[in-house]
């Protein structure tokens, strides 16, 4: 018992969290570095991010687990490190692994400075109780502004500024000393080696030859292959097949002990049997009603919808199967099966925002290998009938007729911006042409800037979520030249003024591009489909028609003109009333498929759509 005490002492679990794109990837590539964990040889870099998507973006959307040994005054330690994302859709990847460790690099770029997301994450790991390293990075950068970000940090932390390292992830400088901090500060984590086991599922892949492999921090108790195990949330037993670490490939170890953080491979076959959040126990305590499972993490609300059509029909269960091997990976996806008369079967998915959206689609496309059509991104409204039901809707086409509600309330939200004095008016503009309103504005820190084109303003705001989830970060980054940071959180519902646009093609609806729009911009919008959908379709053998109609009323057309066939180009010299009987023929047979047949639109041309 007394070595199982000791080596629990020379754990230390923790993360690093900052805002996208300060150097968490790369500082971690020095730790693996520094502690050869990694040899040389194989080192590259943002080595913790497994996906090629990640590198080609240069950003992180899994976090990554890695364990690393490091000696330090005779004592050889075990820092089991979580590379988490930074961007704000994936702050439940961030949450989870808070949940699992016992302290936190805040790390802040020098060139930057706190931004939105590096004092959501802060608030997170301070709501955890969890002790927080801060950390400037970057420090050896030409435009790095060490002395105004190191205040920013302390000031943030009412702590002192020689209590903030300064490293870079670049060059190695100060790596090591934080390594130490980190060794000293980082609290060891309780064990609970004598306790049934609890071990808490953050994260977990997919093999199809070996199952479900749960990543776990264990809280109590100890496991090893060939243990009964059953997870307490699906009430499902299961042999160990394989337990170990991540070095950061997955290692195999003799047994997991309390304090520790691993993987556990279930055997388990399908995916929804393994949720996140849920506690892993011994089989034979499985009937002891006194048994206290982990508290596990709340579950994700999505705040954008869309639907996800396979471009034919015979891929449908493969998207099925997809989809679930994908919630597995990604605990923040929702899904749901539906159908549409346009498109067919599709599923209803949640994500938690444009970026996610637009993950979840590429990784199905590469990992898969399947095409999917994605409709128009919407948000969950609550909607009021007559008869007195209130229903929470996210699509466009399931939306009843106007005579027959009595109210609609959308979701809000709190956003944090943090920007330059010099773009405030840019964004000050944006925001209320988003139909949001300012609710204050102060500057960052009390230390003050040498001039005010430097000093750093942070802008609380509210606005309907409907607006933010179209383009309004792109559309930030393009004010402010790139300098400023966005974050938010839900307010709740309020009343909305909106309206469904729908669109009819050759007289046809076209209930995929259906969309909820507010009402002040409804032809606006609706122009602008019409003549965006004019560009993309392909041209038929007759006239189409291009509509869009609010409420029943037509408020936008367009007509795509009809291919040009010359059915006499065969013909020469002779009687002109020969030709003009082929061009008559011509017009008939145009107008009789005008009115039989119908336009097929190719998926392609849905996904132009769907752009901004």
């Amino acid at each position: 018992m007394k070595s199982n005490t000791t080596e629990s002492s020379a754990i230390r679990n923790f993360v690093v969290i900052a805002h996208i794109d300060h150097g968490k990837s790369t500082l971690a590539d020095r730790f693996l570095e520094v502690t050869h964990t990694v040899e040389a040889r194989n080192m590259k870099p943002q080595l913790l991010d497994q996906m090629d998507l990640e590198r080609e973006r240069g950003i992180t959307i899994k976090m990554q687990p890695v364990r690393m040994t490091y000696g330090m005054n005779g004592i050889s330690h075990i820092l089991n490190l979580i590379d988490t994302p930074g961007h704000i859709d994936f702050s439940y990847e961030v949450s989870r692994a808070l949940a699992a460790v016992e302290g936190a690099v805040l790390l802040v770029d020098a060139t930057q400075g706190v931004q939105a997301q590096t004092l959501t994450n802060l608030h997170i790991a301070q709501k955890e109780g969890l002790a927080v390293i801060p950390v400037v990075n970057k420090i050896d950068a030409a435009e790095a502004r060490v002395p105004e970000t190191v205040r920013e940090l302390a000031e943030l932390l009412g702590c002192s500024e020689e209590h903030v390292s300064r490293v870079s992830g670049r060059t190695g400088e100060g790596v090591l000393e934080l390594l130490e901090r980190v060794a000293r500060e980082v609290p060891p984590p309780k064990a609970e080696n004598d306790s049934a086991l609890r071990a808490l599922i953050f994260d977990s892949t997919f093999e199809s030859h070996r199952g479900v492999i749960a990543y776990v921090r264990v809280f109590a108790g100890e496991l090893k292959k060939g243990d009964k195990a059953y997870l307490y949330a699906t009430k499902t037993a299961f042999e160990v097949k394989e337990v170990g670490v991540f070095k950061p490939v997955l290692t195999p170890k003799d047994l997991l002990k309390a304090g520790e953080i691993g993987y556990i491979v279930t055997g388990v076959k399908n995916p929804s049997t393994v949720s996140i959040g849920d506690t892993i126990m011994h089989a034979r305590e499985s009937t002891d009603a006194s048994f206290q499972p982990l508290p596990g993490y709340a579950k994700a609300q999505p705040v954008v919808w869309a639907s996800l059509y396979p471009e034919t029909e015979q891929d449908f269960e493969t998207l099925r199967d997809a989809l679930s091997r994908l919630q597995l990976n990604d605990a923040a996806f929702r899904f749901e099966p539906e159908s549409s008369t346009a498109l067919g079967r599709s599923f209803a998915c949640g994500f938690l925002g444009m970026l996610h959206l637009e993950i979840v689609t590429e990784r199905l496309r590469r990992e898969f290998s399947l095409s999917v059509v994605t409709t128009s991104p919407s948000i969950a409204y609550e909607v009021t009938r007559k008869s007195g039901a209130t229903e929470i809707i996210s699509s466009a086409t399931k939306f009843p007729s106007p005579a027959e509600i009595v109210s609609i309330r959308e979701p809000w939200i709190t956003a944090e911006v943090i920007t330059s004095e010099q773009y405030l008016g840019n964004i000050l503009s944006l925001i209320d042409g988003y139909e949001g309103h300012v609710i204050s504005s102060e500057p960052l820190t009390s230390g003050g800037a040498a001039s005010s084109a430097h000093m750093r303003m942070k802008l609380t705001a509210q606005l309907p979520l409907r607006e933010v989830v179209s383009d309004f970060f792109d559309t930030l980054k393009s004010v402010t030249a790139g300098y400023a940071s966005f974050t938010y959180e839900p307010l709740g519902m309020r009343p909305a003024e909106v309206e469904r646009i729908d669109i009819q093609v050759a007289e046809e609806p076209v209930p995929a591009l259906a969309r909820m729009v507010s009402r002040a911009k409804a032809q606006t919008i609706a122009r602008s489909l019409v003549a965006k959908l004019k560009e993309v379709l392909p041209r038929q053998l007759f006239q189409v028609k291009i509509q869009a109609v609010i409420n029943g009323r037509i408020v936008a057309s367009e007509t795509l003109s009809a291919m040009k066939k010359d059915v006499t180009g065969y013909l020469y010299g002779g009687d002109r009333s020969r030709k003009m009987k082929l061009w008559k023929k011509q017009k008939e047979g145009k107008k009789r498929m005008k009115s039989e047949g119908k336009v097929h639109i190719p998926p392609e041309a849905f996904l132009q759509i769907m752009k901004k």
